[in-house]
C-alpha cells in the first residue's frame, strides 16, 4: 500500500496536497483498494465554498457507492475532468492522474489538523 510522506490524510480517507492556498484531494491507494474497481466520479460542487467534513461529490464502485468528504474549508475551485471518462485512473493512480478536486483554502490553519503519513498508516494498520 503506499501512503506517500509528503500528503496529509484524513480519517474519511482523502489524501490532501498543498501549494500556497491552493489544496488537490483525492482518495487513498487503501481507499480505492478498499472500493474496488472505480467505475464513476461524481462532482457537483465546483464553484461552491464547502466547509470541512461536507460532502463535495461520491464515487462509484462496482459494489457501492461511498461519499467524498471536504478535508478543508474551501471554495472548489477545478475537478478532474478526465475522470467523467476514465474513473479508472483513481485505481491506477490515485495520487496522481486520479486527484479529484481542487480547493482554494478558506483557512489554511486546517491543515494542522489533519493526518501525517504516519497517523494515517496507524489508522489503516499498515
Amino acid at each position: 500500500m503506499n501512503i506517500p510522506e509528503n500528503l496529509k490524510y484524513t480519517k474519511d480517507h482523502e489524501w490532501i496536497s498543498v501549494d500556497g492556498d491552493t489544496a488537490t484531494v483525492g482518495i487513498t491507494d487503501f481507499a480505492q483498494g478498499e472500493l474496488g474497481d472505480i467505475v464513476y466520479v461524481e462532482i457537483e460542487t465546483e464553484g461552491e465554498t464547502l466547509d470541512a467534513e461536507e460532502v463535495f461529490g461520491t464515487v462509484e464502485a462496482v459494489k457501492t457507492v461511498s461519499d467524498l468528504f471536504m478535508p478543508l474549508s474551501g471554495e472548489v475551485t477545478q475537478f478532474n475532468d478526465s475522470l467523467e471518462s476514465e474513473p479508472e485512473k483513481v485505481n491506477a493512480d490515485p495520487y496522481g492522474e486520479g486527484w479529484m478536486i481542487k480547493i482554494t483554502m478558506s483557512d489554511s490553519s486546517q491543515v494542522d489538523d489533519l493526518l501525517t503519513a504516519d497517523q494515517y498508516k496507524e489508522l489503516v494498520g499498515a
